[in-house]
C-alpha cells in the first residue's frame, strides 16, 4: 500500500511471480510516487497497470468540486508518467464520506462537475477515468451499479467507465448479476473481492453467479484480484477492517488466484 521505491520494487516483482497480466496501483501520496521508476519497473517486465484512490476529506468532490478536479489532475499526470492506462477507484468521493442523508441534488451536481472535468482531463492525457460505487458504510453518494451508469450518463463522457466490485456489491446489489446488467454498457473493470476482503473462494460471494452475468455480457474488460492484508491504519479505518482477514498475502495469492483464474477460465472470461 505504499508505493515507494521499495514498496514498487516487491510488488512488481510479486506480480511478476505469479504470471499477474497487470497490476493495481493505489495512489495514496501521488506527489511522493518517483513515476520513471516504477515506468522503468513496468517496462522491464511487461506489466501494465492501472492506478486508484479515493479522495482526501479536504478535497471530497460533492462539497469541494474545484479541489477534487485539482487532486484528480495532479493523480490524472502522475499515472500518465508512471505509463498507467486509467485512474479509478472512488474517484467521486471519499472512503468513509457520509453526511447521515441521502445524496442532496447539490452534492450529485458537484459531484457530477467532479467527474466531468476530470474525465475529459484524462481524455486529453489518453487515459481511461472510472468511478467505483462503494457500499453504504464507506460512501453515501454511490453504492450500485445502476447509480453509476446513471452518474455517466448524466455526464456524457466516453471515456469515463464503471468499476464494479465484487465486496460491495454483495452488501448493496439485488443480486451480483442485477448490478453486473445493470453497469454493463459502461463496465470495463471489475475488483474480484471476497466478501470478507479475505481470500476469494471462502466466503459468501456467489461466484458462479458473478462469472456467469461477466459472461453473459461478454465482458472484456479487468478482473482485478482484490484483498487487503497488512494495510495502513488510515486505510483499514476507513474499510472498517479491525482484524486479519487471511493469514498471509501467499494464503491469498496461492488459494485465491488460482480460484479465480480457474473461474474466468470456465466461463470463457480469459
Amino acid at each position: 500500500m505504499t508505493w515507494d521505491r521499495e514498496g514498487a520494487e516487491k510488488a512488481v516483482a510479486g506480480a511478476v511471480e505469479y504470471g499477474m497480466d497487470f497490476i493495481e496501483i493505489a495512489l495514496l501520496d501521488a506527489p511522493s510516487v518517483d513515476a520513471k521508476h516504477t515506468r522503468d519497473l513496468l517496462e522491464k517486465h511487461g506489466l501494465r497497470a492501472v492506478c486508484s484512490l479515493g479522495l482526501p476529506q479536504s478535497v471530497w468532490a460533492s462539497v469541494n468540486p474545484d479541489g477534487a478536479v485539482d487532486h484528480l489532475k495532479l493523480a490524472l499526470d502522475k499515472a500518465r508518467e508512471m505509463g498507467a492506462e486509467a485512474l479509478s477507484g472512488v474517484t467521486y468521493g471519499g472512503i468513509g464520506e457520509r453526511t447521515g442523508q441521502p445524496p442532496t441534488e447539490q452534492e450529485l451536481s458537484n459531484v457530477a462537475k467532479t467527474l466531468e472535468a476530470a474525465a475529459r482531463y484524462a481524455a486529453d492525457l489518453g487515459l481511461g477515468f472510472g468511478i467505483e460505487p462503494v457500499n453504504r458504510y464507506e460512501n453515501h453518494l454511490i453504492n450500485t451499479g445502476w447509480q453509476a451508469r446513471d452518474m455517466i450518463e448524466r455526464i456524457g463522457a466516453d471515456n469515463i467507465f464503471i468499476h464494479l466490485d465484487t465486496y460491495h456489491m454483495n452488501i448493496e446489489e439485488k443480486g451480483a448479476a442485477n448490478g453486473i446488467l445493470d453497469a454493463r454498457e459502461h463496465l470495463r473493470y471489475i475488483h474480484l473481492s471476497e466478501s470478507d476482503r479475505g481470500t476469494p473462494g471462502e466466503g459468501c460471494c456467489d461466484w458462479d453467479e458473478i462469472f456467469a452475468a461477466l459472461s453473459a455480457i461478454e465482458f472484456k474488460g479487468g478482473l482485478a484480484m482484490e484483498s487487503f492484508i497488512n494495510m495502513p491504519p488510515e486505510i483499514a479505518y476507513g474499510l472498517s477492517v479491525w482484524r486479519p482477514v487471511a493469514e498471509s498475502h501467499q494464503e491469498v495469492m496461492d488459494k485465491g488466484l488460482p480460484f479465480l483464474r480457474n473461474k474466468a477460465s470456465q466461463y470463457r472470461l480469459i
